[in-house]
């Protein structure tokens, strides 16, 4: 593929991204956010360049299935720009409505006439104009057993359809999968040390924006309108910080109270971080720790920009925790472990591509030798928040029993906050925590157990 050497268009910028995305295994969102502050588009443009992008890489396998009916040597003999190119002209003509399919075909045209010779731009308009001629072909066929037709209609991996057949039932995995392409809610957390939720959220909406409370979080608000959020004065001035409702929920569940000393055994970037000395009135202390140097910088820039001094960094592996301070000797311990992120696939579609059962295995041994380790840092009668934003039981409810079983001074704890008698009406119970699903409440997948020590 040529370089572009100039302002590109929407959909050139989409197919330069697309073929990056393949060809260096980078992550589509970081590709799309550096181009995207590179370039002068539109909002608009803006939006179908990550409708494009974020599109495709969502439907790749439904895409390449149905177009290997129309190109004849296969998609996989294919150059990476042109099956890009083809891959995006094809998700448009399917599952957009408001671009008209001659507008799809002449545009990708072009861009073939533009990057390739005369050959490919024919075989591009060839291989278009015979879909829009057919479209017959763009069905499934009947009699596909239910983890190959969940696969292609909903754009996963089988292996993981299978497995969460296994897990959670048929029906249930499917909802899982048409949940993961549908868009992600805009959802913010109000620093309630600066303002509430309620005069936010006035404030909000006099500048024409329309928001409503979450039912999940204290302080969250889900944005119906408004762009990115992280462009707007609340969040520069500290009001707010961008984030998930299912992820607030696990500041939530460590009910941290202001004078307490806290851990967040893996902190970066620093959301949960922030999130717990809001809680606790930025009064106390939290000792923020991160395996990597470089990102203590986004912890700072966090605390800065909200407001908060209560917040400390420290460096090094977490499993060395135990070594560097005193046994029992935190009131709150936050252990957000690495995990496979298959929770967050509506926001990073690339992780279902490019996750596999061997990634589980590896990580789920690491997260329970952290669980051991820190869990000696946690004073009697504290709380232990264990949370993954992911929906697997091996990483999940399976690390938690197993360590309950091998550590008899420690157990569950209730909890009464508002958010999780909410979840406990309609996410799943699992190993003394709740595992949220991407359907239950449009939010992230994610894990939270809270564990409390007895002696």
């Amino acid at each position: 593929m040529k370089s572009l050497g100039r302002t590109p268009s929407t959909r050139e910028l989409a197919m330069d991204i697309l073929t990056r995305v393949e060809q260096e295994g980078a992550y589509s969102n970081l590709l799309l956010n550096a181009a995207l502050q590179k370039t002068m588009l539109s909002k608009e443009d803006v939006g179908l360049t990550t409708e494009l992008v974020y599109g495709t890489v969502s439907r790749l396998n439904t895409l390449d299935y149905f177009l290997n009916r129309f190109v004849s040597k296969g998609v996989d003999k294919l150059q990476p720009w042109v099956r890009s190119l083809l891959r995006m002209s094809l998700y448009q003509i399917m599952y957009l409505d408001r671009i008209p399919d001659h507008a799809v075909v002449n545009e990708a045209v072009n861009l073939a006439k533009r990057h390739g010779h005369q050959g490919i731009s024919g075989m591009v308009n060839g291989v278009l104009r015979n879909v829009l001629r057919s479209p017959e072909k763009l069905v499934l066929p009947d009699g596909l057993a239910a983890a190959q037709r969940i696969a292609l209609q909903h754009s996963h991996p089988q292996w993981l359809v299978e497995r969460w057949i296994r897990q959670y039932g048929e029906q249930t995995a499917e909802d899982i999968c048409a949940a993961n392409n549908e868009p992600p809610s805009v959802s913010v957390r109000v620093n309630t040390t600066m303002i509430s939720r309620e005069a936010l959220m006035l404030e909000m909406e006099a500048e024409g924006l329309e928001v409503v409370a979450s039912t999940l979080a204290p302080e969250g608000i889900l944005v119906k309108s408004g762009g990115n959020m992280a462009l707007t004065h609340w969040y520069r001035n500290g009001q707010l910080s961008v984030q998930d409702e299912s992820s607030m929920l696990v500041g939530d569940a460590a009910m941290p109270e202001s004078g307490m000393k806290v851990l967040d055994c893996c902190a970066a970037p620093g959301g949960k971080t922030a999130h717990l000395a809001e809680l606790m009135r930025d009064e106390g202390q939290i000792i923020a720790n991160d395996l990597h140097e470089h990102k203590h910088s986004l912890i700072h820039e966090q605390a800065q920009r909200l407001g908060l001094s209560s917040i400390q960094t420290t460096t090094g592996d977490a499993m060395m925790l135990s070594n560097k301070y005193p046994p029992a000797s935190f009131d709150r311990i936050l252990l957000d472990a690495p995990c496979s992120g298959l929770g967050v696939i509506r926001r990073k579609p690339d992780l279902k591509w490019a996750k596999t059962p061997e990634d589980i295995r590896d990580i789920s041994n690491l997260q329970y030798d952290l669980l051991s380790s820190v869990s000696s840092l946690l004073r009697p009668g504290g709380i232990l928040v264990y949370s993954t934003c992911t929906i697997e039981p091996r990483e999940n409810e399976e690390i938690v029993n197993r360590f309950l079983e091998n550590h008899p001074d420690f157990g569950t704890a209730k909890n009464n906050s508002t958010g999780w008698n909410v979840l406990e009406q309609s996410a799943l119970p699992r190993g003394g925590g709740v595992q949220i699903l991407p359907q239950h409440y449009h939010s992230d997948g994610f894990y939270i157990a809270r564990i409390t020590r007895f002696s």
